[in-house]
């Protein structure tokens, strides 16, 4: 018997099973392209989730510089506060004859001027006096030191202001030392 070598039929075994070298390349490029986007769109998710934290960083050192320059004199405002307290003690001490006094007049000018302008120069770093007197208590800026009894007041109204208290901007420096109206007993 003689086999027909140029027979191209398959037979029923071939018919099932395509030639590997066709397929092959087909799937193959199909899966690496799959792969490659996959890979694409994990790489541009990383590079969107890196730029949102520089962006992120870039707003918290911006913010961070801000508040440095602006608290930067928190410690020597705290610092200076019992200067002018003392300054502000002096001139109340100061009885109204001596004040008429041609001796010690130019000295309590002088030290009247030291006090405005040393107001002045807190105004110009944002320093400024909390409101006490006539407000109720306030935890944010009031420290309650005793309580008074008084008929005419609220309780919990600030009716004596022991030491001032500060801001610088928005921030509370010191609490304004104060007593408080309560109830007659």
């Amino acid at each position: 018997m003689s086999e027909n070598t140029e027979n191209t039929e398959p037979t029923q075994g071939e018919t099932l099973r395509e030639d590997p070298a066709q397929v092959a390349p087909e799937v193959a490029e199909q899966d690496r392209v799959a792969e490659l986007e996959a890979q694409l769109a994990e790489a541009k998710q990383a590079h969107l989730y890196v730029q949102a934290d520089m962006q992120n960083l870039r707003r918290r050192t911006e913010k961070e510089v801000a508040d440095a320059r602006a608290y930067a004199a928190t410690s020597f405002a705290r610092d200076i506060l019992s200067v002018a307290d003392n300054l502000g003690r002096a001139l109340q001490a100061i009885p109204a004859e001596l004040r008429e006094d041609e001796k010690l007049k130019g000295l309590v000018t002088g030290l009247e001027a030291t006090g405005r302008e040393l107001e002045a120069v807190f105004g110009r770093n944002g320093i400024s006096k909390v409101v006490a007197l006539g407000e109720m208590l306030d935890p944010n800026k009031h420290q309650a030191m005793m309580e008074m009894p008084v008929a005419d007041k609220e309780p919990g109204t600030v009716v004596q202001e022991i030491q001032s208290g500060y801001m610088i901007k928005d921030r509370l420096l010191r609490p304004a030392l104060v007593a408080v109206a309560k109830k007659p007993d």
